[in-house]
Protein backbone atom coordinates (compact mmCIF):
# COMPACT_ATOMS: atom_id res chain seq x y z
CA UNK A 1 0.00 0.00 0.00
CA UNK A 2 1.30 3.41 -0.95
CA UNK A 3 1.84 5.91 1.88
CA UNK A 4 -0.88 8.22 0.58
CA UNK A 5 -3.32 5.30 0.37
CA UNK A 6 -2.45 4.29 3.93
CA UNK A 7 -3.03 7.76 5.37
CA UNK A 8 -6.26 8.27 3.46
CA UNK A 9 -7.66 4.83 4.35
CA UNK A 10 -7.05 5.37 8.07
CA UNK A 11 -7.77 9.08 8.42
CA UNK A 12 -10.34 10.21 11.01
CA UNK A 13 -13.90 10.46 9.76
CA UNK A 14 -14.86 14.02 8.97
CA UNK A 15 -17.55 15.90 10.87
CA UNK A 16 -19.81 14.17 13.34
CA UNK A 17 -21.15 15.16 16.72
CA UNK A 18 -21.35 13.19 19.94
CA UNK A 19 -20.06 9.59 19.87
CA UNK A 20 -18.83 8.22 16.54
CA UNK A 21 -17.04 4.93 15.89
CA UNK A 22 -13.86 5.29 13.88
CA UNK A 23 -13.78 1.50 13.74
CA UNK A 24 -15.05 -1.35 15.91
CA UNK A 25 -12.41 -0.70 18.59
CA UNK A 26 -11.87 3.08 18.50
CA UNK A 27 -14.37 5.74 19.56
CA UNK A 28 -14.30 9.41 18.58
CA UNK A 29 -16.06 11.71 21.07
CA UNK A 30 -16.77 15.26 19.90
CA UNK A 31 -16.35 17.09 23.21
CA UNK A 32 -18.02 20.45 23.72
CA UNK A 33 -18.03 20.86 27.47
CA UNK A 34 -17.59 17.62 29.45
CA UNK A 35 -17.53 13.91 28.70
CA UNK A 36 -16.95 11.03 31.12
CA UNK A 37 -14.42 8.39 30.01
CA UNK A 38 -12.59 5.44 31.48
CA UNK A 39 -9.26 6.50 32.96
CA UNK A 40 -6.38 5.51 30.73
CA UNK A 41 -8.58 5.06 27.65
CA UNK A 42 -7.39 8.19 25.82
CA UNK A 43 -5.22 7.34 22.81
CA UNK A 44 -5.28 10.78 21.13
CA UNK A 45 -7.15 14.06 21.01
CA UNK A 46 -7.37 17.29 19.06
CA UNK A 47 -8.33 20.73 20.30
CA UNK A 48 -8.07 21.95 23.89
CA UNK A 49 -8.94 19.25 26.45
CA UNK A 50 -8.03 18.66 30.09
CA UNK A 51 -8.48 15.48 32.11
CA UNK A 52 -9.32 15.17 35.80
CA UNK A 53 -10.49 12.41 38.13
CA UNK A 54 -14.11 12.49 39.22
CA UNK A 55 -14.45 13.73 42.81
CA UNK A 56 -16.24 11.45 45.25
CA UNK A 57 -17.59 14.58 46.96
CA UNK A 58 -19.82 15.03 43.93
CA UNK A 59 -21.63 11.83 44.77
CA UNK A 60 -20.63 9.59 41.90
CA UNK A 61 -17.73 7.71 40.43
CA UNK A 62 -14.41 8.63 41.97
CA UNK A 63 -11.07 8.81 40.25
CA UNK A 64 -10.41 5.34 41.64
CA UNK A 65 -13.51 3.78 43.16
CA UNK A 66 -12.48 1.13 45.65
CA UNK A 67 -14.14 -0.04 48.83
CA UNK A 68 -14.38 -3.08 51.06
CA UNK A 69 -16.56 -5.00 48.63
CA UNK A 70 -14.80 -4.10 45.40
CA UNK A 71 -11.58 -5.78 44.33
CA UNK A 72 -11.45 -3.75 41.14
CA UNK A 73 -12.08 -0.06 40.82
CA UNK A 74 -14.12 1.85 38.30
CA UNK A 75 -11.59 4.50 37.31
CA UNK A 76 -13.33 7.35 35.48
CA UNK A 77 -12.05 10.75 34.40
CA UNK A 78 -13.68 13.91 33.09
CA UNK A 79 -12.59 15.30 29.75
CA UNK A 80 -13.29 19.04 29.67
CA UNK A 81 -12.96 21.51 26.83
CA UNK A 82 -13.47 21.47 23.10
CA UNK A 83 -12.09 18.98 20.60
CA UNK A 84 -12.17 15.38 19.44
CA UNK A 85 -11.22 12.70 21.97
CA UNK A 86 -10.24 9.23 20.75
CA UNK A 87 -10.65 6.41 23.29
CA UNK A 88 -10.16 2.65 23.28
CA UNK A 89 -9.74 -0.17 25.79
CA UNK A 90 -7.33 -3.03 25.07
CA UNK A 91 -8.74 -3.71 21.58
CA UNK A 92 -12.16 -4.57 22.98
CA UNK A 93 -15.13 -3.97 20.69
CA UNK A 94 -17.17 -0.86 21.43
CA UNK A 95 -20.96 -0.81 21.70
CA UNK A 96 -22.57 2.65 21.51
CA UNK A 97 -26.06 2.88 23.04
CA UNK A 98 -28.50 5.78 23.07
CA UNK A 99 -30.61 5.90 26.24
CA UNK A 100 -34.01 7.60 26.24
CA UNK A 101 -35.27 9.46 29.30
CA UNK A 102 -36.94 6.31 30.64
CA UNK A 103 -34.05 3.95 29.81
CA UNK A 104 -31.50 2.69 32.31
CA UNK A 105 -28.83 0.01 32.27
CA UNK A 106 -26.54 -1.62 34.81
CA UNK A 107 -22.99 -2.14 33.52
CA UNK A 108 -20.01 -3.98 34.94
CA UNK A 109 -17.59 -1.23 36.00
CA UNK A 110 -14.77 -2.81 33.98
CA UNK A 111 -16.82 -2.54 30.78
CA UNK A 112 -17.65 1.18 30.94
CA UNK A 113 -15.77 3.17 28.27
CA UNK A 114 -17.54 6.53 28.12
CA UNK A 115 -20.83 8.34 28.65
CA UNK A 116 -22.22 11.82 28.22
CA UNK A 117 -22.09 14.08 31.26
CA UNK A 118 -25.89 14.45 31.21
CA UNK A 119 -26.33 10.73 31.96
CA UNK A 120 -27.18 10.08 35.61
CA UNK A 121 -25.07 7.40 37.27
CA UNK A 122 -24.35 5.73 40.58
CA UNK A 123 -22.12 2.93 41.86
CA UNK A 124 -23.65 -0.18 43.40
CA UNK A 125 -22.56 -3.67 44.26
CA UNK A 126 -24.51 -6.68 43.06
CA UNK A 127 -26.53 -8.01 45.96
CA UNK A 128 -25.27 -11.36 47.19
CA UNK A 129 -22.15 -11.48 45.04
CA UNK A 130 -20.06 -9.40 47.41
CA UNK A 131 -20.85 -11.88 50.16
CA UNK A 132 -20.36 -14.94 47.95
CA UNK A 133 -17.09 -13.92 46.31
CA UNK A 134 -14.23 -12.00 47.86
CA UNK A 135 -14.19 -8.70 46.03
CA UNK A 136 -17.75 -8.89 44.72
CA UNK A 137 -18.89 -7.15 41.57
CA UNK A 138 -19.18 -3.38 41.21
CA UNK A 139 -21.69 -2.09 38.67
CA UNK A 140 -22.48 1.36 37.36
CA UNK A 141 -26.17 2.23 36.99
CA UNK A 142 -26.68 4.61 34.08
CA UNK A 143 -29.95 6.43 33.37
CA UNK A 144 -30.88 8.41 30.26
CA UNK A 145 -31.26 10.49 28.37
CA UNK A 146 -27.82 10.35 26.82
CA UNK A 147 -25.26 8.21 25.01
CA UNK A 148 -23.07 5.56 26.63
CA UNK A 149 -20.27 3.38 25.24
CA UNK A 150 -19.59 -0.13 26.56
CA UNK A 151 -16.81 -2.55 25.66
CA UNK A 152 -17.00 -6.28 25.04
CA UNK A 153 -14.50 -8.97 24.16
CA UNK A 154 -15.87 -10.04 20.80
CA UNK A 155 -19.49 -9.76 19.71
CA UNK A 156 -21.95 -9.82 22.62
CA UNK A 157 -25.03 -11.97 23.12
CA UNK A 158 -28.10 -10.01 24.26
CA UNK A 159 -30.60 -12.44 25.78
CA UNK A 160 -33.95 -12.15 27.52
CA UNK A 161 -34.56 -13.83 30.87
CA UNK A 162 -34.87 -16.36 32.27
CA UNK A 163 -31.14 -16.97 31.87
CA UNK A 164 -28.20 -17.89 34.10
CA UNK A 165 -24.78 -16.36 33.40
CA UNK A 166 -21.17 -16.45 34.54
CA UNK A 167 -20.40 -13.22 36.49
CA UNK A 168 -17.05 -12.89 34.69
CA UNK A 169 -18.78 -12.93 31.28
CA UNK A 170 -21.72 -10.70 32.23
CA UNK A 171 -21.37 -7.18 30.84
CA UNK A 172 -24.70 -5.46 31.52
CA UNK A 173 -28.43 -5.83 32.10
CA UNK A 174 -31.55 -3.71 32.16
CA UNK A 175 -32.12 -2.25 35.60
CA UNK A 176 -35.60 -3.73 35.93
CA UNK A 177 -33.79 -7.03 36.55
CA UNK A 178 -32.25 -8.00 39.87
CA UNK A 179 -30.02 -11.07 39.55
CA UNK A 180 -29.72 -13.60 42.33
CA UNK A 181 -26.44 -15.35 43.05
CA UNK A 182 -26.37 -19.12 42.97
CA UNK A 183 -23.69 -21.66 43.82
CA UNK A 184 -22.98 -24.38 41.30
CA UNK A 185 -24.26 -27.50 43.01
CA UNK A 186 -21.54 -29.70 41.54
CA UNK A 187 -19.19 -28.04 44.02
CA UNK A 188 -21.11 -29.66 46.83
CA UNK A 189 -20.08 -33.14 45.69
CA UNK A 190 -16.48 -32.19 45.05
CA UNK A 191 -16.55 -31.92 41.26
CA UNK A 192 -14.79 -28.69 40.37
CA UNK A 193 -16.42 -27.24 37.26
CA UNK A 194 -14.69 -23.85 37.17
CA UNK A 195 -18.12 -22.21 37.39
CA UNK A 196 -18.44 -21.77 41.15
CA UNK A 197 -20.93 -18.88 41.14
CA UNK A 198 -23.64 -17.95 38.70
CA UNK A 199 -26.04 -15.06 38.20
CA UNK A 200 -29.69 -16.04 37.75
CA UNK A 201 -31.97 -13.59 35.92
CA UNK A 202 -35.67 -14.37 36.14
CA UNK A 203 -38.84 -12.87 34.77
CA UNK A 204 -39.93 -12.33 31.17
CA UNK A 205 -38.88 -8.73 30.46
CA UNK A 206 -35.59 -6.90 30.10
CA UNK A 207 -32.26 -8.05 28.66
CA UNK A 208 -28.85 -9.37 29.70
CA UNK A 209 -25.60 -8.72 27.81
CA UNK A 210 -22.88 -11.38 27.94
CA UNK A 211 -19.58 -11.62 26.09
CA UNK A 212 -17.82 -14.75 24.76
CA UNK A 213 -15.03 -14.29 27.28
CA UNK A 214 -14.47 -14.43 31.03
CA UNK A 215 -12.67 -11.33 32.35
CA UNK A 216 -10.45 -13.44 34.61
CA UNK A 217 -9.33 -15.71 31.77
CA UNK A 218 -6.61 -15.62 29.14
CA UNK A 219 -6.35 -12.80 26.59
CA UNK A 220 -9.24 -12.92 24.15
CA UNK A 221 -8.87 -13.44 20.42
CA UNK A 222 -10.56 -10.51 18.69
Amino acid sequence: MELDEFTQANAPKSGGDGFQLENAKLLDIAVEGTAMVKAGSMVAYTGDLTFTGKSSAEGGITGLVKDAVSSEGTPIMEADGSGHLYVADQEKKIQVLSLDADDSISVNGNDILAFESRVDYEINTVGGLSEAIAGGLTNVYLSGPGTVALTTHGDPLVATPPITTDPDATVAWSTNLSPSIETNKTIEIGQQSGESFQMAFTGSEGFVVVQPYEEGGQPAQQ
